[in-house]
């Protein structure tokens, strides 16, 4: 797989501290480890493209990766983000189908390159990791069922009040209560699934109302009752 603009990683990775390979067994870890290659991806790097061939998948050492879909008209659909310890890739590998979503990088990365055939042996020899990486594909499937019924139900106010809180959940908040994640404001949009005009225009809204505090890309969640609320979310 060629890696695009990428650099060798050369540190060591302790593959035990994520939750993926905590059932796999000592032999097992050492084939991954002499058939795994590490590299620094920095942001705006695209590591797979859809509808490309993936030979293996990437483990996320460091660093943070959005997952999306392009429509015919050339607008991205974020899917979701990727973050240290999980994988992307792996589904087309499984299956041997081209890549159904391109893997970009918006906080530069570190990611470890698994061939298809040590996966795929992993998944043959250890039930733990094979039931792990079904859980990790369920929720994925999960999430994407939810956002169809978001998209068809909810306004794109109540969308962006629950991106907001899908944000703090995945990526948690730093003590003055701001995102730890910077985004663009196209890219919320693609996340949210609206035009960029909007989301804008939303977000002076909900400063406006003291719900959020802006600053560039970054983004305080001041009143989080209230987003749950416009949101329609179940906590």
């Amino acid at each position: 797989m060629k890696n695009v603009q990428s650099v060798p990683y050369n540190e060591p990775v302790d593959l035990r501290a994520f939750d993926i390979f905590k059932g796999v067994t000592d032999e097992q870890l050492e084939v991954v480890y002499q058939s795994m290659n590490c590299t620094i991806h920095k942001r705006g790097n695209t590591v797979y493209h859809e509808g490309s061939r993936i030979n293996g998948t990437f483990l996320v050492i460091e660093g943070i990766l959005k997952v999306f879909k392009t429509g015919f008209d050339g607008k991205e659909q974020i899917i979701r983000f990727a973050k240290p310890g999980e994988l992307i890739g792996f589904r087309s590998v499984i299956s041997d189908e081209l890549a159904c979503s391109t893997s970009k990088v918006i906080q530069d990365t570190v990611l470890c390159y698994l061939p298809g055939e040590t996966l795929a042996n992993l998944l043959k020899e250890n039930p733990t990791f094979s039931m792990t990486l079904m859980k990790l594909t369920c929720k994925e499937l999960g999430e994407s069922n939810k956002f169809l019924t978001d998209i068809a139900q909810k306004t794109v106010r109540e969308r962006l009040a629950e991106v907001l809180l899908l944000l703090m959940d995945t990526f948690e908040l730093d003590e003055d209560h701001t995102l730890q994640i910077s985004l663009t404001r196209e890219e919320l949009a693609n996340m949210v699934g609206t035009a960029t005009e909007s989301v804008i225009r939303l977000l002076s809204e909900f400063k406006s109302d003291k719900l959020i505090e802006l600053n560039g890309r970054k983004i305080k969640l001041l009143n989080i009752p209230k987003l749950i609320k416009i949101g329609n979310v179940y906590v």
